[in-house]
C-alpha cells in the first residue's frame, strides 16, 4: 500500500471504525497522521484506534446531533490540538421501498444522518481550518446522489444533498488553503449492505459496467490524495468512483 506524507498532521474520520472510513484511516495513519475515529459504535472505534496505533483516538459521536458533534470536537482538540483533515464517511442506507410506501420517520432519519450530519461535522471544523489557513475536507457522497436509485429515495436525496453542500462550501473557502471535495462511490461490500434488500444489491451491481463492486482500497486511494497537501488547487469537486456507471 503506497502512502502519502501526513507527518505532523491530524485527521478526523467519521464512520471510521469500519468500511471506507477505516480503510482511509489506515492509510492516513500509515502516512504518519494522528487520527480521531468518530463513530456511533464506540467499542469498534476503540478497537480500530488500537489497531492504528500512533496516538489514534476514538470518540463516540452521533453526527445527526449537533451537540454530540460539538462535544466531540472539543474533546478531539484537547487530544490533537489541531485538525488538518476531515473525512466524513458516516452514513446509513436505510430500507428499500417506493416513495408511496416509504416510512416518513425513516426518511427523515436518513436525511438527518447523511445530510445534516455532513453539515454538522463540516461546520464544526471550518473555523479552525480557516484560522490556520489549511485544511482538507472529503465528504463521502454516492453515485446514487448523481443518478438516483429506485426504491432508495431517502438515501439518493441525502447523497445528492451532500454533493450540493460540498460544492457550496468549496466555493466559500476557495480564498484560503482549505479544499472541500466529495467522492461518489458505487457500492462496496461493507456492513451497509446489511440494511439493503438483496434485490437492491443485485440492481446496483447490474448498473456497474466494470461488473464488480468497489474495493475499499480503491476508494481509500482517491480519498487520501484529496486529503493531502498535493491537492492544492481542486476544491468543490465531485470525484467519481462508480466503475463507469456515471461519467460526469
Amino acid at each position: 500500500m503506497s502512502t502519502t506524507d501526513f507527518e505532523n498532521q491530524t485527521a478526523i474520520v467519521t464512520g471510521g471504525a469500519q468500511g471506507i472510513g477505516r480503510a482511509v484511516a489506515e492509510r492516513l495513519a500509515a502516512g504518519g497522521a494522528r487520527v480521531a475515529i468518530w463513530d456511533m459504535d464506540l467499542d469498534l472505534a476503540q478497537q480500530t484506534a488500537r489497531d492504528l496505533g500512533k496516538g489514534a483516538t476514538a470518540v463516540k459521536v452521533n453526527v445527526a446531533d449537533w451537540n454530540s458533534v460539538s462535544d466531540a470536537f472539543v474533546q478531539t482538540m484537547q487530544d490533537l490540538q489541531r485538525v488538518d483533515i476531515l473525512i466524513n464517511s458516516a452514513g446509513i442506507a436505510g430500507s428499500n421501498a417506493p416513495v408511496a410506501d416509504y416510512d416518513v420517520e425513516e426518511f427523515q432519519h436518513i436525511v438527518a444522518v447523511n445530510l445534516n450530519g455532513t453539515f454538522h461535522v463540516n461546520k464544526v471544523v471550518v473555523p479552525q481550518m480557516r484560522s490556520q489557513n489549511y485544511g482538507r475536507i472529503v465528504n463521502i457522497a454516492s453515485v446514487a446522489g448523481k443518478e438516483g436509485n429506485p426504491n432508495a429515495s431517502a438515501y439518493s436525496a441525502s447523497k445528492a444533498g451532500v454533493i450540493g453542500f460540498t460544492k457550496s462550501l468549496g466555493k466559500e473557502l476557495a480564498d484560503c488553503d482549505v479544499a472541500v471535495n466529495c467522492v461518489t462511490p458505487a457500492a462496496a461490500r461493507t456492513r451497509i449492505f446489511d440494511q439493503m434488500a438483496k434485490e437492491h444489491i443485485d440492481f446496483m451491481l447490474s448498473k456497474i459496467p466494470r461488473g464488480r463492486f468497489l474495493e475499499l482500497n480503491e476508494a481509500a486511494a482517491m480519498i487520501v490524495w484529496l486529503a493531502s497537501a498535493q491537492n492544492s488547487f481542486t476544491t468543490g469537486g465531485v470525484f467519481d468512483l462508480s466503475g463507469g456507471r456515471a461519467t460526469y
